[in-house]
């Protein structure tokens, strides 16, 4: 089955983005965003009438999607508080009569930049998306890890055990606790003394050298190279990337040298992630026409 043009999606739990892509991962129009519904019923049904629009001029479907994936049957099936309970057991496949592939965000993400971003012709790859939540995708020797639900290299584990932060899977003291952009919000209250300081405070105080953004930014970028360190110990990649929101603050020479000074496997190169918001979209087309056309990811 040739796959010359997809319509993709990335589903977050805020907005819903799509566009149509090229078999090579182009984007062929402007990205459309609309806030992601939380009733039950109305993804699909928004879903379903976003399709129906592009179903003549598209020869599949593709969603990138946050939360774990049934990958075999298209549905989402389940989330660590990050997205709408309307979306869960969607029938993805049910919504169009072109085929339909699903993909968990973080893996869709890793496989845009290794295909076509700053992690092309490197077959060991990490990518860290540091947002609200941690996402991380991983390629191993070349092929996308995923696991058994397409949830693999989630940062749910604890890394301190004195209870000292609330995690949103439910769990205290989790990785993605410390590392995400909901971490720098807490460190920035603690720095600020202030309940109402959150990580764009931090931002801004930067820009004037504030002690307190100063201070607030340090501790999280500690978290963040401590993390990094783990998943370089345990994966040996050749390159980790940060993507999301929060990957343009941070000091790349400086967690780059200090991480390979600390991690027992082989150097790697730390680098900013190349596609930004439109790496879910445009992984999820690229791994829709390895799928389809049956190549190995």
């Amino acid at each position: 089955m040739k796959i010359n043009k997809v319509l993709a999606f990335d589903i977050g739990g805020t907005k819903i983005a799509y566009a149509t892509v090229d078999r090579n991962g182009k984007i062929l129009n402007e990205v459309i965003r609309h806030p992601t519904p939380a009733a039950p019923g109305a993804a699909a049904k928004l879903l379903k009438t976003i399709i129906a629009q592009f179903e003549d001029q598209i020869d599949a479907v593709a969603v990138s999607t946050a939360g774990t994936v049934d990958r075999t049957n298209s549905r989402i099936t389940g989330s660590v508080g990050n997205m709408p309970e309307g979306y869960m057991d969607t029938d993805f496949k049910a919504l169009s009569a072109k085929p339909v592939v699903v993909e968990n965000d973080a893996n869709s993400a890793v496989w845009a930049e290794h295909v076509l971003g700053n992690a092309k012709g490197h077959d060991n790859v990490i990518l860290l998306t540091l947002g609200t939540g941690v996402g991380v995708g991983i390629i191993a020797d070349g092929r996308l890890l995923v696991g058994k639900s397409g949830a693999a290299g989630e940062v749910h584990f604890p890394v301190r055990y004195d209870n000292n932060r609330l995690c949103g899977c439910g769990r205290y003291d989790c990785l993605e606790i410390y590392m995400s952009g909901k971490a720098l919000s807490l460190e920035a209250k603690a720095a600020y003394k202030d309940d109402n300081a959150t990580s764009h405070t931090v931002i801004e105080g930067l820009k004037q050298n504030a002690l307190p953004a100063v201070t607030a930014f340090h501790n999280w970028q500690e978290m963040v190279k401590n993390g990094i360190v783990i998943f370089a110990d345990i994966f040996d990649p050749e390159v980790i990337l940060l993507g999301g929101s929060m990957a343009h603050f941070i000091d790349y020479k400086r967690l780059n040298d200090e991480a390979n000074r600390m991690i027992v496997t082989t150097p790697f190169k730390l680098k900013e992630a190349s596609f930004e918001n439109d790496a879910g979209l445009i992984g999820a087309a690229l791994l829709c026409v390895q799928k389809l056309e049956k190549k190995a990811v």
